[in-house]
């Protein structure tokens, strides 16, 4: 039997496990400071509100529970309904829509929240790509004007800064908009969904894949150039508000609110990157972001880092999706962040693990336990190390994993604390 963890799933040492809090206790800090408040929901959730046709394609990627107290055989042919009643969640907005209509009464409006938790996928594994990871995701529900995306572009870019991630580009889009490009480049509206999931292969596949893949599904070569066309002259513009303005003369079938709505969040963009102008921040208007997820409604963006392969955070606006579970229209704007990836990207110092007690074998158990007692008392750390070998390569090796001094226990006395570190 392989000794190792399932597939697509790994295990964590503890100085993982302790940057990976260090990387927690900062965002929750940073965001706490904007008025975000973490909320826990349940890992798992009625399979029916998983599997709602608003997921993309996570939904196909679910992790089903068998039914309670079924057969250890059952029937030939018995639907899979029949046998499955929860899943593991695949993100955490969706508990978020029932979290929220099952607490309304009790939160402020607007609400905003905080989570932190694992999430499940049946990827298929590869590097970089696992099967359960972690989500941070932020959420303002109830503010319908873009104050609540302002706020939480601004409070994700100072989540990040804070644990030493510069030079972000924020991309925002707005599905809006990206409707308007595709009527105006023929795309009939029912077959949205379609569009959306061709354009957003663009990375991947580039232009002429788009191409091929609109043309595939019946759709004119026009369609794809004229496609291309647009975005092209979106993305030549020097600053975002030039390139809104150009998206408003270019699109006649889009809503007057869109571009108000899109240079209101550029110009607090650009008034956030100012005021951190050392961290290289920039902003950009990108009409190729889609964002999977079909709920959507209004802006959508997406934070991208020059070392990173993909986008390190991204969200958007889904004013439709609470409304579903509340039975009445509830604005919601949230950001997901890859905890995994900016986790590997965080630039800490060293952990502070406080004091190394040294100990032999022979020493009485009570007085090295007083001794660790002593120093714990005035608030610090202290853990018990047993002497090994050579002390010198000893003390090296409690340096790298983060002691800052140590002590030594012989003979019933206790050496003066001395620094590990220069």
């Amino acid at each position: 039997m392989d000794n190792g963890p399932p597939r697509g799933t790994r295990d964590l040492l503890p100085d993982a496990v302790g940057r990976r809090e260090a990387v927690i206790a900062e965002l929750a800090r940073t965001y706490g400071r904007f008025g975000f408040r973490r909320i826990e929901t349940p890992s798992i959730e009625d399979i029916g509100r998983l599997s709602w046709g608003e997921g993309g394609d996570n939904e196909k990627l679910i992790y089903r529970i068998l039914r309670r107290g079924l057969d250890a055989v059952v029937p030939a042919g018995t639907p899979l309904g029949d046998l499955v009643d929860l899943g593991l969640r695949y993100d955490l907005t969706v508990p978020l829509t029932r979290f929220y209509a099952n607490n309304s009464g009790k939160l402020p409006s607007p609400f905003r929240s905080m989570q932190i938790g694992s999430v499940w996928r049946a990827e298929r594994p590869q590097k970089g790509r696992y099967r359960q990871f972690t989500q941070c995701d932020i959420d303002t529900i109830g503010e319908p004007s873009v104050l609540a995306e302002s706020e939480l572009l601004e409070g994700t870019l100072a989540a990040l800064g804070a644990i030493g991630i510069d030079r972000v580009t924020v991309r925002v889009n707005d599905r809006r908009l990206l409707a308007a490009i595709a009527a105006e480049a023929g795309v009939a509206e029912e077959a949205l969904g379609s569009f959306y999931v061709t354009l957003d292969k663009l990375d991947k596949i580039g232009w002429q894949g788009v191409k091929s893949e609109l043309a595939g599904r019946g759709y004119d070569e026009i369609v794809g150039g004229r496609c291309e066309e647009i975005i092209g002259l979106l993305a030549s513009a020097e600053t975002p508000v030039e390139a809104v303005d150009r998206a408003a003369d270019l699109l006649p079938r889009l809503p007057e609110a869109v571009p108000a709505d899109l240079v209101t969040t550029f110009e607090a963009l650009e008034r956030i990157i100012s005021a951190e102008a050392a961290r290289g921040h920039d902003a950009r208007l990108d009409a190729t972001i889609v964002r999977g997820m079909g709920y959507y409604t209004g802006q959508i963006f997406e934070f991208a880092h020059p070392d990173a392969p993909s986008s390190i955070a991204g969200g958007g606006r889904y004013d439709d999706l609470i409304g579903r579970s509340l039975g009445k229209a509830v604005p919601a704007c949230g950001i997901s962040i890859g905890f995994d990836r900016v986790v590997e990207m965080a630039s800490f110092a060293t952990p502070d693990l406080g004091v190394a007690v040294l100990y032999g074998d022979d020493e009485p158990a009570t007085d090295v336990l007083e001794t660790a007692r002593r120093l714990r008392s005035s608030g610090g750390s202290a853990a018990l190390v047993v002497r090994r070998g050579q002390t010198r390569l000893q003390l090296e090796a409690l340096k790298t994993e983060g002691y800052t001094s140590f002590v030594v226990v012989e003979a019933g006395s206790v050496t003066e604390e001395r620094p590990l570190r220069d």
